[in-house]
């Protein structure tokens, strides 16, 4: 069974009659709820829901302290390479963009993982953009084997691979997969989408579940927000963790919010997604899956990234550069997007202990 079989029971739902039907008491009731199903969870994303934020905000902080107590785990990005064979409209990284490409030598990796290292972070997300041919597996193993000298965990942010292959990387050192849909809705993905092995939406659809299937200790998901109607973008991702983490007990899922940021490329059709509606999907989240941890990105400011941690943030990057060498080098590649939270890892961390919340350098060691 693929979750494509149940993306497509949602397929053509009747969302806006669906959301019509809410009243304010059935968000209420939703809330007292000690366990949500899917549909409770569409009740919390409908626009009615909006009213009752601090409803909901209280009840997420509540299962936030429950499961995870008053820690953040930190970690940071490292680029490894930004060449693409996929023509995205969204991303800085489409291959017909003339951008200035990069890929790290071994000795270059070691540099970076030097510098990133004195920060005191040991979980590292690695990412490449999407070329098996200029990035293959042989060459992010060589990269691992260098990495896993100076990190605990070492998560994967790449082109989707075949089961097989993320045994390979585990088998170096790789625990962790993040991988994002982009949008789940198939027609936008498909249009999106322009050209290049990325197309295939349910090759895509399916790595997750790959990666859950090789033993990947945690998998992120998540979709571009503003590519199509957050509420139902929402609802898919969660769906998806569900379907995840009720098949695949020994894996950690979590889920990623990014909103779509400046980019280099065309313009596309963008859908608003406010602060409050991110608010309001991560609440949802967390009402509905309080297992899963919740990662909050760069993409957002300081003072909005920090509102957000009592309300089931488990995860954040710090000291974030999207550009290739951007931790050691001064000849950097374009970078994939532009950041919002500029602060170094020491400045998160400060901020963090002064909220009363513990920054987690180390949570995990690979045996």
């Amino acid at each position: 069974m693929s979750f494509y079989d149940e993306y497509l029971k949602y397929k053509n739902f009747d969302f806006n009659n669906f959301f019509c039907s809410i009243t304010d008491e059935d968000i209420l009731n939703t809330i007292n709820k000690d366990r949500l199903d899917e549909f409770d969870f569409l009740t919390l994303l409908s626009p009615i829901a909006e009213k009752h934020i601090e409803q909901m905000a209280a009840k997420s902080n509540q299962l936030s302290l429950q499961y995870f107590g008053k820690s953040i785990v930190l970690y940071t990005p490292m680029y490894l390479a930004n060449h693409c064979s996929n023509k995205c409209a969204y991303c800085s990284f489409n291959v017909e963009n003339n951008i200035s490409r990069k890929q790290l030598t071994l000795e270059e990796v070691e540099i970076e993982a030097k510098n990133i290292s004195k920060t005191g972070l040991k979980h590292i997300l690695i990412l490449t953009g999407e070329s098996k041919s200029k990035t293959p597996i042989s060459y992010i193993k060589d990269c691992v084997q260098v990495l896993k000298n100076y990190f605990d965990s070492i998560c994967i942010e790449i082109y989707p691979l075949e089961e097989d292959e993320y045994k390979e990387l585990i088998s170096v050192g790789v625990d962790s997969l993040t991988i994002y849909q982009e949008v789940y809705n198939e027609d936008i993905y498909d249009k999106v989408h322009i050209s290049g092995p990325k197309k295939n939406y349910k090759f895509r659809l399916d790595a997750p579940e790959r990666g859950c299937i090789s033993k990947m200790r945690s998998v992120n998901i998540g979709a571009l927000l503003g590519l199509y109607d957050f509420r139902i973008e929402a609802f898919l991702t969660g769906l998806h963790g569900y379907y995840l983490q009720s098949k695949y007990l020994d894996v950690e899922i979590s889920f990623s919010l990014p909103r779509i940021r400046p980019y280099i490329g065309s313009p596309i059709d963008i859908h608003d997604v406010s602060d409050k509606n991110l608010v309001q999907i991560m609440l949802a989240l967390k009402l509905f899956m309080p297992y899963s941890g919740i990662n909050i990105s760069t993409r957002e400011n300081k003072d909005f990234r920090e509102n957000l941690i009592p309300l089931g943030i488990t995860k954040m990057s710090a000291g974030v550069c999207t550009e290739v060498g951007g931790h050691s080098q001064s000849n950097k590649s374009s970078s994939q997007f532009e950041i919002s939270d500029t602060r170094t890892v020491s400045e998160i961390a400060k901020s963090l202990v002064r909220k009363g919340y513990q920054p987690i350098f180390k949570d995990w060691v690979h045996i």
